[in-house]
């Protein structure tokens, strides 16, 4: 860390699900006390179905918003035919950012095994914002944020962080 202040980043999150309903999604319940503990603002919960359009509309939606700095997606990132995620959200970025995936999947295979390869997590950078697309599991979410995502996000982190490439990425 560094001698640099804390920037809370105003954070949001997708989850995307056929079957979820915020009554029934904890994983968004836990990912909301996971941001807040480590000092930065949940700004809104969604939750639509597994489609292209709904999931470009939502996301779209907060590309443009002033309030937004980074979106935090989970689900439809599987290989069925009713997962298209990535496929919807990458073309909405200006850079993916390759690692983000990659580490994932080193994560995750510590843990599944094989099964990883199954996951197609992604990162990039839309509009200024910092996009995370993580697999709808709550393991894949408490992973995703605490072991890549919250150091990105905390701009005291050396040598870079995300949060400081902000603007000229």
């Amino acid at each position: 860390m560094s001698e640099r202040e804390f920037q809370a980043q105003n954070i949001v999150f997708l989850k995307i699900s056929d079957t979820r309903t915020e009554a029934t999604d904890d994983v968004g319940d836990m990912f909301k006390t996971m941001v807040e503990a480590d000092g930065h603002k949940f700004v809104e919960r969604l939750i639509v179905p597994d489609d292209r359009f709904h999931i470009r509309a939502a996301v779209s939606a907060w590309l443009v918003r002033d309030d937004v700095d980074v979106i935090f997606t989970t689900g439809g990132t599987g290989v069925t035919e009713r997962d298209v995620t990535p496929e919807s959200i990458r073309p909405l970025l200006d850079k993916e950012i390759a690692g983000i995936g990659e580490l994932f999947r080193n994560l995750s295979y510590q843990q599944i095994g094989t099964s990883t390869i199954q996951s197609r997590a992604l990162g990039g950078v839309a509009n200024g914002k910092i996009v995370f697309v993580a697999p709808g599991s709550r393991g894949a979410v408490k992973d995703m944020w605490t072991s890549i995502a919250r150091a990105q996000l905390d701009n005291r982190v050396k040598p870079c962080n995300l949060v400081m490439l902000k603007g000229r990425i």
